[in-house]
């Protein structure tokens, strides 16, 4: 029998070939694997949260302090005042008058937004506001908005109710006009950033009530993770502007009568509302280290589900809640026993609290328990109160601003009392934390999460992590020793230049020496360039802000019109140019960024140079022979605004004052009218910074007052009462069950609306309720019985029958007690 057998070397070659695509298989596996987990940097945030706070600094100061932002509803608010009535359950009122309000949002900077005043006017303040927090997030983060760019930005929205325009709803109609829905829709909160800005990514609005922002959050991770877009705008937006949906939740006792969240607490009885809006920049983590952009921290998984057929439509859901944030963990790759801090939902009431904190000792709790160190947990919701559908935003901003810091703060006072006895704490190694303290240094990782879950059953997790710099990028800034810097600034109108300068020269004033270069270079390559403008150069922070203000009060601050080119004189023919090949050299040396305009550039110096300044954007005629003066190379353009000719020198006989020179004439140059792109001037180790002033918007009120509404009624509720008691038996004595069993089951068809009698036997989830339904029920009864018990003593999943029992048990216990004893 013949065997044929293969040449041994051509089988090596054949599983060298096999090893070799093996090995390409598996790193582009990984590749893939590594893509759908990639960590996300936190690069910038704008926020407005009551009463004023507008800055991520004025955030942490809150934070760290004792007061909450809790105040009587403002005066510009009169349907919420009007509708406030202390006596809980009363048809058609709201029985809070406290909450979280925002001091201003009646004022915008139409004009800066290109927006016309008749349309500002009817735009729903939350626009206003988004348009001005997602500009600041972007500054923060070191995104220059061009609108010729088209920058690859998605805008991710959460936001659940748009009430201002409720206003120009009345019987003719006559107010409503074009403006009516792109000034109200959900959807055009979102669209209206990216058609501003002119962006071409993605734009999503999200309504999933409560966790409307976090689930923005979720969206935007797997877009940048996706390649959907380049950076990720994640907002949030909520404000109380109508009776409507604050009488609703009045109703359904879903607020709590002090009008304050009470987060954890013995006392908590109902969360009290909030207003918010806010932005906060995504990018790829590996995307901001390339670009020097700063990184506050690092989102490294998220996670979201639903409750599915839980008790409720409404009610919280405990073991979808674990499974979203083991989902979460496991996105993020990160060990339950690494977690340092959870900012929780935490409303403050007695029905999702308990079920909160169970899922959270349920998904980490062994975790916990098996390090020793206990995990710290609280909620902004005790300071901020409830911001709906921008809460989520509220605590990842709040979230990002513990990791930066390193440092937690107190989720609850002393002053605060007991914590809630329905959570098994003594069982749990869990803490809520009275006072500021460090992050545990005992944990390896300074990590955290976020939980959010909404009415509407959607839960989303997220987990973040502090960033830790490159120490030899760090060692690279702090080295940098005194250098010239150019410092540009820009606005749209002379007050907004002069007050920007001011802020920035505040800033220059306290500044270290090594801040100097990040400073110049965020605002230099960080900034969107406009009209009015001002350029300086020095070799200090305290310098800088002199000549800033030296600018300012020489004045006049008049715009510029654009200057396209201009006309580089050097050396005639036969002069010396060797100063300037040195020059140049000197140039390439001082500004690294330069160096690739002369990767095989020609070798004389004019042309050298000439590559230089097309780095930079500065397009420019050669001309040889220039005018005599100090120096003999000059760069030279003619002003469209008044004719004139600026002349400036770039190098001269001393090589070594290149640098210098070239600086100052950026500098004349910009405040003339060029447009120079100047993120090449980046001194080595410089990085963006985040803490620098925005830009100043200016305030003008653009506000639609809101109508009051006639009276609905006798003061006391007494006509609506007798309208929603038609048809229905008189109250009985509590005494007589049957008269009682009658009258309990009649109220309760009416609440539901039921065509047909009750069927007993069901329980009142079986028959469509839930627990809004049993809340007004409740609220029903309570118009001419003491129940003395609280909703949550009271099951809904039991048969009608049973709950009516129980029920009348209770009334004929309270009408048993002496009136002076309840009292």
């Amino acid at each position: 029998m013949r065997v044929d057998m293969v040449d041994s070397p051509e089988i090596r070659r054949l599983l060298e070939d096999q090893l070799r695509l093996s090995q390409r298989l598996k790193a582009r596996i990984r590749e893939l694997e590594g893509a759908r987990h990639a960590p996300i940097a936190v690069v910038g945030m704008g926020l407005r949260f009551p009463p004023d706070l507008d800055s991520p600094d004025r955030y942490w100061d809150f934070l760290r302090g004792e007061e909450t932002a809790v105040s009587e509803i403002p005066g510009d608010r009169p349907g919420l005042r009007a509708v406030y009535d202390p006596v809980v359950g009363r048809p058609g009122r709201s029985y809070v008058d406290r909450g979280g309000f925002i001091s201003d949002i009646a004022h915008f900077d139409a004009e800066f937004f290109g927006i016309t005043h008749r349309e500002a006017k009817l735009l729903d303040p939350q626009q206003r506001m988004l348009l001005e927090t997602a500009w600041e997030a972007l500054e923060r983060g070191g995104v220059a908005v061009r609108r010729s760019e088209r920058l690859n930005v998605g805008v991710y929205l959460g936001m659940m109710a748009s009430e201002y325009s409720e206003r120009l709803e009345d019987s003719s109609r006559t107010r409503i006009d074009p403006y009516y829905t792109t000034g109200g829709g959900l959807c055009f909160g979102a669209g209206r950033i990216s058609h501003v800005m002119d962006f071409s990514g993605p734009v999503v609005s999200v309504d999933t009530a409560c966790s409307s922002s976090l689930t923005a959050l979720h969206l935007a991770v797997r877009g940048l993770r996706n390649g959907d877009c380049r950076y990720a705008l994640v907002c949030g937006s909520n404000l109380l502007l109508s009776a409507n949906l604050m009488v609703s939740l009045c109703q359904t006792r879903a607020l709590s009568p002090a009008g304050r969240c009470k987060s954890f607490l013995a006392s908590a009885d109902g969360y009290g509302r909030a207003e918010g809006v806010g932005a906060v920049l995504l990018m790829r983590l590996d995307d901001a280290e390339r670009g020097g952009h700063p990184i506050l921290a690092v989102v490294r998984g998220t996670a979201a589900n639903h409750d599915g057929a839980a008790s409720g439509l409404t009610a919280p859901n405990g073991p979808a809640q674990q499974e979203v944030i083991r989902a979460a963990l496991a996105d993020a790759r990160v060990d339950p026993a690494d977690i340092g801090w959870i900012e929780a939902h935490g409303t403050g009431t007695a029905l999702g609290d308990p079920i909160e904190i169970g899922a959270i000792d349920g998904a980490v709790g062994d975790a916990i328990r098996a390090r020793g160190v206990p995990l710290a947990l609280g909620s902004v919701k005790a300071r901020l109160n409830h911001m709906e559908a921008a809460s989520g935003l509220a605590a990842l901003a709040k979230t990002v601003l513990m990791l930066r810091h390193g440092e937690i703060p107190a989720a609850a006072s002393e002053a605060d009392g007991d914590l809630n006895p329905h959570i098994p704490w003594d069982r749990m190694n869990f803490t809520v934390p009275r006072r500021n303290g460090p992050w545990p240094r005992s944990l390896p990782r300074r990590i955290a999460s976020v939980n959010s879950f909404g009415m509407s059953g959607t839960n989303v997790h997220a987990v973040l992590e502090a960033y830790e710099p490159d120490e030899a990028d760090e060692a690279a800034a702090l080295s940098t020793g005194p250098r010239r810097e150019l410092l540009t600034l820009s606005a749209k109108s002379p007050e907004a230049l002069a007050d920007l300068a001011g802020a920035v020269g505040a800033y220059l004033n306290k500044a270290e020496p090594a801040e100097m270069s990040s400073v110049c270079h965020t605002l230099r390559a960080g900034r969107a360039v406009f009209a009015h403008r001002l350029a300086v150069t020095g070799t200090t922070p305290a310098e800088l802000a002199e000549r800033l203000a030296e600018e300012v009060a020489r004045g006049p601050l008049t715009p510029v019109t654009p200057v396209r080119s201009a006309t580089l004189w050097l050396p005639g023919d036969g002069e010396d140019t060797d100063p300037l090949a040195r020059a140049v050299a000197a140039l390439a040396d001082t500004f690294p960024g330069l160096r690739p305009a002369l990767d095989g550039a020609p070798d004389t110096p004019g042309e050298r140079l000439t590559r230089l300044l097309g780095r930079i954007g500065v397009r420019v005629r050669r001309r040889s022979g220039g005018p005599a003066g100090a120096g003999t190379v000059r760069l030279e353009w003619r002003s469209e605004r008044d004719g004139g000719t600026r002349s400036v020198p770039l190098a001269g006989d001393a090589p070594e004052q290149a640098p210098e020179l070239f600086l100052d004439a950026l500098a004349a140059w910009f405040a003339g009218g060029g447009d120079p792109r100047l993120d090449a001037l980046r001194a080595p180790g410089a990085r963006l910074v985040a803490d620098l002033p925005t830009y100043p918007f200016r305030r003008v009120r653009f506000w639609i007052d809101e109508p009051l509404e006639p009276s609905a009624g006798a003061a006391d509720g007494t006509a609506t009462a007798e309208a929603d008691d038609a048809g229905r038996p008189a109250p009985p004595d509590p005494h007589d069950r049957d008269g009682m069993r009658g009258y309990l089951l009649a109220v309760l068809r009416d609440v539901l609306d039921a065509p047909d009698e009750v069927d007993p036997g069901l329980s009142l989830l079986e028959i469509g309720g839930d627990s809004f339904i049993f809340t007004l029920y409740l609220t029903k009864v309570e118009e001419h019985f003491q129940t003395g018990t609280p909703p949550e003593d009271l099951p809904i999943d039991i048969p009608v029958a049973q709950l009516v029992e129980r029920l009348i048990d209770h009334i004929a216990e309270m009408a048993a007690v002496p009136a002076e004893s309840r009292a």
